[in-house]
């Protein structure tokens, strides 16, 4: 057999592969109950699938992870990640009912079973983990710099050069000024009551830059270009995690599956979509191979 017989053969039977997992997975979203039917009695994995919809805990005032745009539509980075997993339990991103709840009740409404998982841009901590189950990390936020674009000192580097006479501004809170000398050690802080006027005293030139979350950062860079400007440097990565009740490890096994395809997979549609809008950024390119997730 000559070496172009070879290469035909190699086609035809790649191509018979991938007609074979079609078939595979149209068959496993035909049976999707009756795989659901393996969890245990209680898990929230068959009441979900029973019900025909998902329950999400979330915000609506809190752009770019849970906020009503111009047609008053609820989106955002966590809106995204519940329609994920909606449309992995009914082939149907719509299948999801959010709840909309204050921030002190994302722990207790999961507990309580007012909501099947909180998605509401919330840290991972070991204490919070004592009370709940967190999902994989579906965001690394951190502290980051928002500068103005006209600013002679608008990059990083121009203000550490700067030393002592940076001024930043930052949510007033008892790690604000460690916080803010870890990257500039020698700057001026001022400490503001709300990020709205944190971003304020950029604007009105009081400061040099505010620090504040990466996520803002991006945010309103991407879509301010001409008021905002991202200096280029973050710090202190903190995990944002999707939260769920404790004792459901085909629920959370679940989730977390979910998130992985939806993140680093062959459905990355919606994740990537949600990163470039609200971020402003493409996300990292995923090489087949070795894995790094």
């Amino acid at each position: 057999m000559n070496d172009t017989s070879k290469r035909r053969d190699f086609l035809k039977l790649g191509m018979a592969g991938l007609a074979t997992a079609g078939v595979v997975a149209a068959a496993a979203t035909v049976d999707a109950k009756k795989a659901a039917a393996q969890a245990a009695p209680d898990s929230l994995l068959r009441t979900v699938l029973d019900r025909g919809k998902l329950i999400v805990g979330t915000g609506s005032t809190n752009a770019p992870w849970h906020f009503e745009n111009d047609a008053g539509e609820l989106v955002g980075m966590d809106i995204t990640m519940g329609r994920i997993l909606a449309k992995g339990l009914f082939d149907d991103p719509t299948k999801v009912e959010f709840v909309m709840q204050d921030p002190a009740q994302r722990i207790p409404n999961v507990t309580t079973n007012k909501v099947d998982i909180t998605i509401q841009f919330m840290t991972m901590t070991a204490q919070r983990s004592q009370l709940i189950n967190f999902s994989r990390p579906y965001y690394v936020e951190g502290v980051a710099l928002l500068t103005l674009p006209s600013a002679e000192n608008k990059t990083f580097d121009k203000l550490l050069a700067a030393g002592s006479a940076t001024r930043i501004s930052i949510l007033q809170n008892v790690d604000a000024e460690t916080s803010v000398h870890y990257a500039l050690p020698d700057a001026q802080v001022m400490q503001i009551d709300t990020q709205a006027n944190v971003l304020q005293a950029l604007e009105s030139k009081r400061v040099d830059a505010a620090a504040v979350d990466l996520s803002t950062v991006r945010w309103l860079a991407s879509r301010n270009p001409d008021k905002y400007f991202d200096a280029g440097k973050s710090w202190y990565s903190m995990l944002y995690g999707a939260a769920l009740r404790q004792g459901d490890l085909d629920w959370l096994t679940y989730v977390n599956q979910t998130f992985t395809i939806a993140m680093f997979g062959h459905e990355t549609a919606l994740y990537d979509a949600a990163f470039k809008d609200y971020f402003g950024l493409e996300p990292p390119a995923r090489h087949p191979g070795f894995p790094v997730i």
